[in-house]
């Protein structure tokens, strides 16, 4: 029902509510069932699907899959979508709210693969 939500809602402002807000606490509750959905969603060919895959987990703090968030935003990182690479540096950045050290290790680790837009949403308060 969810990925129905945002495929059809296919907009920033609505996926962002569906994919935080209501998947993110399911893969939080069930992380052995939603991860493999979430991993499907990370290569899709839908954008908004993508996008989903890199922002699920914010706000998900000490709870983050780190893994899982570096392979959704590498697998997306040469993406020219706006609003994908934006998601990238929102993601990052509120889990930079939790574990710095590794947000600024792996923005420096992929500094190249990285747009300049999700560098700087990523490092926005860690300057």
């Amino acid at each position: 029902m969810y990925d129905h939500f945002v495929i059809t809602g296919a907009w920033w402002d609505h996926v962002d509510a569906v994919a935080i807000a209501l998947v993110g606490p399911i893969l939080r509750a069930h992380r052995a069932t939603v991860t493999p959905v979430v991993r499907g969603w990370i290569d899709d060919p839908d954008p908004w699907r993508r996008r989903s895959s890199v922002i699920v987990q914010n706000g998900a703090k000490s709870h983050t899959d780190q893994a899982l968030l570096s392979e959704a935003i590498l697998a997306n990182a040469g993406d020219t979508d706006f609003f994908l690479r934006k998601g990238i540096g929102w993601a990052l950045r509120e889990y930079a709210k939790t574990d710095p050290a590794w947000v600024r290790s792996f923005v420096d680790t992929h500094h190249d693969q990285l747009s300049p837009l999700s560098r700087q949403e990523a490092t926005k308060h860690l300057r």
